[in-house]
């Protein structure tokens, strides 16, 4: 088995917002309010950009698409950025496989220079929020200023 985590481009946009849509469909996250409902997700690799600084990776393994996950700035706050739309398929959960590419993206954040990062999520992704928390994320009470995601029900961030 072999593991990659890339940068996206055009030719992963289709099997990334797939994966978005089932996993968001699998923990009850579509519609209004839910990040696999945004607009982006139909064409993830036109909405990140570093030189922007925000980027989105690709999780292959054996050239497979099999999840994804990115960082972009939060709102107008230009020294905290959002760990965005982290998604996997259900059969790579629990291999290390979300650390690897959360870490990825985390390791993005701290290059453009971002003081903290922000993410949404919802209580009934267990597996995920214990993996946030493992990188030390810390539990808000509620959601930041200009959170556009008002169906999410944890809030967490932490300090780069």
């Amino acid at each position: 088995m072999q593991l990659e985590i890339i940068p996206i481009d055009s030719s992963h946009n289709l099997a990334i917002c797939k994966i978005i849509q089932q996993v968001g469909a699998e923990f009850g996250a579509i519609g209004d309010g839910f990040g696999p409902s945004d607009d982006e997700v139909l064409a993830m690799s036109e909405h990140y950009h570093p030189d922007q600084g925000s980027q989105y990776f690709i999780a292959l393994i054996d050239g497979k698409v099999v999840g994804g996950g990115g960082i972009a700035q939060f709102g107008s706050e230009p020294d905290c950025c959002e760990l965005r739309k982290l998604f996997l398929l259900a059969e790579t959960r629990g291999s290390g496989l979300g650390r690897k590419l959360a870490s990825t993206c985390l390791d993005f954040a701290k290059e453009q220079g971002y003081q903290s990062c922000y993410l949404d999520t919802l209580k009934t992704m267990t597996s995920a929020i214990k993996l946030y928390e493992s990188l030390g994320f810390n539990r808000l009470v509620s959601p930041k200023a200009g959170t556009e995601h008002n169906g999410c029900d944890v809030w967490m961030e932490k300090q780069l």
